[in-house]
């Protein structure tokens, strides 16, 4: 349920940047949203087409980019995925620290007509 008021946020703003571009309507959000974001893309497009409703943003695609959180190897610098039940680097063994990679949340783009 706490999608619904970040999705509220999206449509003014989505709204605002059509009217100072003196555009008609939205036609597509481009959004990217992390694993680890706290944040469920599912549910922010099914609020969006509710809050859109009425709105410059009604009808409007929502484009979704899924970013897969990585670690990163501390001896060799390498970015990567983790496996189930390890947290090895692909590269070298030696254990991934956490990065911020996989915590994203926000608007990447805005078209309108």
């Amino acid at each position: 349920m706490h999608e619904y008021p970040i999705t509220e946020q999206i449509v003014k703003i989505a709204e605002k940047h059509c009217r100072e571009a003196e555009a008609e309507k939205v036609t597509k959000v481009k959004l990217v949203i992390g694993d680890y974001s706290g944040y469920v893309g599912d549910s922010v497009h099914m609020y969006f087409d509710l809050i859109a409703e009425g709105t410059l943003c009604e009808g409007a695609e929502v484009e979704i980019v899924h970013v897969k959180p990585k670690l990163k190897c501390p001896s060799c610098g390498c970015l990567f995925e983790k496996k189930m039940m390890s947290f090895a680097c692909p590269q070298c063994g030696t254990d991934g620290e956490p990065t911020d990679i996989g915590k994203e949340f926000y608007i990447d783009s805005i078209e309108v007509e």
